[in-house]
């Protein structure tokens, strides 16, 4: 399972997809054990969770700090390099609590490099 996930390089997956991807190279799996061991590997700071909304989340290879495009047309997700978003004016947090993460999703409402347009940028 951990060569399924890692062996592209740095990508976002469901648990759904990946359960796929083991289907097709003939890995015995069940869609339980693909979640399970995804929150494992999110839990041991390998994965990180991407949530979109409450029906839609991703497990994303790369743990650096980064932000996220999502296009909600097709429901693809970019990387942001950290340095290239700013935020200000956060509340202090609760007495007791630290800010842990940032994470900044933007929202596009269409995918312009899925659809043949020439100003989408890779994954």
């Amino acid at each position: 399972m951990a060569q399924l996930l890692f062996e592209q390089g740095d990508r976002h997956v469901s648990a759904e997809e990946l359960h796929d991807e083991a289907i097709e190279a003939a890995v015995r799996v069940s869609l339980a054990t693909v979640y399970n061991t995804l929150h494992q590997f999110t839990e041991a700071g390998l994965l990180r969770e991407v949530v979109v909304n409450s029906a839609r989340f991703y497990f994303d290879t790369n743990v650096s700090d980064h932000h996220h495009v999502f296009f909600e047309d097709t429901g693809r997700l970019l990387d942001i390099p950290g340095d290239q978003v700013t935020v200000s004016g956060l509340p202090k947090p609760p007495p007791g609590a630290t800010v842990r993460r940032i994470d900044v999703i933007i929202r596009i409402d269409r995918d312009t490099h899925r659809l043949g347009g020439k100003h989408g940028h890779k994954d």
